[in-house]
């Protein structure tokens, strides 16, 4: 299966929770050590209420995979970057406040 492409850098296989795009997109813009984002699985979670939350969980090969939270589920993010995790986070950080 051939994913679709947001500027090159966002793949989209299937959809994305809600207000967890334009948080990517941001991402995105303001780091170019980012070599793409895969949003993977979507899953029901009592515990994602209010604003978005994100956070890494594990490194993976190629970069970082995290967690987003919102809108009621939990959708995982592989991050395909040469960032190391303080430099990750605070580039989540600065994306989730803008």
């Amino acid at each position: 299966m051939r994913l679709r492409t947001s500027k090159d850098k966002l793949k989209i296989e299937h959809s994305i929770i809600d207000g967890v795009r334009d948080f990517l997109q941001r991402l995105i813009k303001a780091n170019p050590e980012i070599r793409s984002v895969i949003p993977g699985v979507i899953r029901p979670v009592r515990d994602a209420r209010g604003a978005i939350k994100v956070r890494l969980t594990v490194p993976v090969q190629n970069g970082w995979k995290a967690i987003a939270l919102s809108a009621g589920a939990r959708q995982e993010l592989f991050i395909s970057t040469t960032m190391d995790k303080d430099a990750m986070e605070r580039a989540i950080e600065k994306a989730l406040e803008e």
